[in-house]
């Protein structure tokens, strides 16, 4: 009880990353050992067991063919869909963006299939004139619906048949090979709550979704987009530094606080030609720059530091050119290991070439101090950089997600034929034959890098590490509560309080209570600590302790409340969302979900 207190204390008030607080979790369940006389809370190959789990290789392979099936291009050519069969009513639009991604969110974890879609939502937001805000919570609630579609489309619903085998409870199993749950047997339910969740958003969404009106550039051109969000010209002078200029033997850094007063954005030192400068670059008598702002401010800028404004661009037209470079949105995912780092620290200017515009978070353009400003879950930075150094920023996915649609040299399209038929291939083999998970999974994300779809270092990069060793770490955490008794006395008090009430109202006091913990703490965490519990409570009550497991695993699925969920996290920054906005949406699909989740489970699964 004290380490389960320790557990929830952990997560809930983030004292350290979740990931960190996990593996903590585990290395102090194994030193229970040194206590004398005892032999520890699990035995010594229990202890990482986690790591090799069909849990956390599933994770790991179904990572892998998200990036693989997005490295085809395969985004671009559904926006492309999208736009065709949606046109320009925001009905319709929200209909087809949930379903779709939805569906992909099925096959993919939620925010996987999220960040795929930001782009694509953002791309059809600016050329449908829709508003991005109208169009994002759908686009995200969605996402985490689809997540219970399948047994690969959230990690509780992935970790569940482990937890299950670990647990020595009687439960039934159907075959000697894993998973208990086949990949489609919760699919009823998932396809119940994303129809309900559509329906929803098209006929209610008039009144629950917000227009963002400090926002007004969300749709139009991304030149217009940019002026108005953020106050951001696109056009780019340049000038010559004169001898006159007080800025030779100067730093770019002693300057680097002009803010919307311009940005520089490429400087040239003789032969030298440098795109997002480093801070200690030094202005030279004859040093050419680009800077990228209002006519007026750059002319001001030039006639203070005695600078030489040419009447057309010469030195960077082709390296700034649209089809070259330009202006992009990047947010800082909830897991990135970006956190509570400043700009200055990460050097993003030296390891990817690009230069921050502004900074923007919770309504709030930041354009001033931007070297030392220190980064939050759900940040969204905005770049001036080459689309090829983008693609790199792009391609650092634990860190980084690209809202901005962007051409990129390293997509290949040539190679969605063989994307296709390994991820055919994939379903194939866990839909007809009786292999473990992770092993299918694996089979389609090896055939991917073996056929080239997926180079293998961009593998590596797509695998969200933080995710898992925090799933990996916690496996044993949930050994450790049913092994010691804990589960069955927690299940005996509440028990005790419910005694005689129906089993379906004890199924939702488990979700609620499910609903409860994942907003203090990460869904997988909330799984491993209630399927113990709510395993134990269906045999105090001759009920299936499956159906009570899976129970949980779908409504750690239920975040729509406040931003903690990692999909909702991601989409707050370009959305502009407030956490009131999710407030008011949520309230009604936090209901909706239970409602639909228990009725299906009791009428169609018992």
């Amino acid at each position: 009880m004290a380490i389960l207190l320790l557990t929830v204390y952990l997560f809930a008030f983030e004292v350290v990353r979740v990931d960190v607080a996990a593996v903590s979790i585990m290395v102090l369940i194994g030193l229970t050992s040194l206590i004398p006389g005892y032999d520890g809370l699990v035995s010594p190959e229990q202890l990482f067991s986690g790591y090799s789990s069909n849990a956390v290789l599933s994770i790991i392979a179904v990572m892998i063919i998200g990036a693989g099936l997005d490295r085809t291009g395969l985004m671009g050519q559904l926006a492309g869909k999208i736009l065709k069969y949606g046109g320009q009513t925001e009905g319709r639009v929200i209909m087809i963006t949930s379903s779709v991604v939805g569906l992909i969110s099925s096959f993919l974890q939620n925010i996987g299939a999220a960040a795929l879609f930001l782009p694509v939502v953002s791309r059809i937001a600016r050329r449908g004139n829709l508003a991005i805000s109208r169009l994002l919570m759908p686009m995200g609630f969605c996402a985490i619906l689809g997540g219970t579609i399948t047994m690969v489309g959230s990690s509780p619903l992935i970790l569940l048949n482990d937890l299950l085998a670990n647990l020595h409870t009687g439960l039934p199993q159907s075959t000697d090979a894993e998973p208990h749950f086949g990949m489609f047997y919760v699919t009823p339910i998932g396809l119940a709550l994303l129809t309900v969740g559509v329906i929803y958003f098209v006929f209610l969404g008039r009144f629950v979704l917000p227009v963002i009106k400090d926002k007004p550039g969300e749709s139009g051109s991304m030149l217009k987009y940019f002026r108005e969000v953020y106050g951001i010209e696109g056009e780019v002078y340049e000038c010559v530094v004169t001898r006159e200029s007080p800025l030779i033997n100067s730093t770019l850094s002693e300057i680097d606080a002009a803010g919307r007063l311009g940005w520089i954005v490429a400087i040239r030192n003789g032969s030298e030609l440098v795109v997002a400068p480093r801070g200690d670059t030094e202005f030279w008598d004859g040093s050419e720059m680009a800077i990228m702002g209002r006519r007026d401010a750059v002319y001001d800028f030039a006639e203070e530091y005695a600078l030489h404004v040419k009447n057309e661009t010469d030195v960077f037209a082709e390296l700034l050119s649209p089809s070259i470079s330009g202006i992009a949105e990047v947010v800082i995912p909830p897991d990135s290991s970006l956190i509570g780092k400043s700009i200055r620290e990460i050097a993003l200017r030296q390891k990817y070439d690009a230069t921050v515009l502004s900074v923007f978070r919770a309504d709030d353009v930041i354009d001033e101090g931007i070297p030392e400003l220190v980064f939050q879950s759900g940040d969204t930075m905005v770049l001036h950089t080459r689309w090829s150094d983008l693609s790199r920023i792009a391609d650092d996915r634990n860190d980084f997600v690209v809202v901005t649609d962007f051409p990129r040299e390293n997509e290949r399209p040539e190679k969605l034929k063989f994307a296709g038929a390994f991820f055919a291939l994939t379903l194939f083999l866990i839909i007809f034959t009786e292999i473990r998970l992770s092993t299918a999974l694996m089979t389609g994300a090896i055939g991917m890098v073996l056929s080239g779809v997926i180079k293998i270092e961009e593998a590596y990069r797509a695998i969200s590490w933080q995710s898992v060793f925090l799933l990996a770490s916690l496996i044993p955490l949930g050994i450790a509560v049913e092994s010691s008794g804990t589960a069955a006395w927690i299940a005996q008090q509440v028990l005790f309080y419910l005694e005689g009430v129906p089993v379906w109202v004890l199924q939702t006091v488990i979700a609620i209570l499910a609903t409860l913990f994942t907003l203090v703490m990460s869904n997988v965490g909330a799984t491993v600590l209630l399927v113990p519990l709510a395993v134990n409570i269906a045999i105090g009550v001759d009920a299936n302790p499956a159906i009570f497991a899976l129970t949980v695993a779908l409504a750690t699925s239920n975040s729509f409340l406040i931003p903690t969920h990692q999909v909702n996290a991601l989409i707050m920054g370009p959305g502009g969302y407030q956490v009131g906005d999710f407030l008011k949406a949520g309230c009604i699909m936090t209901v909706m979900f239970i409602a639909v989740m228990i009725a299906m489970l009791n009428t169609f699964y018992n």
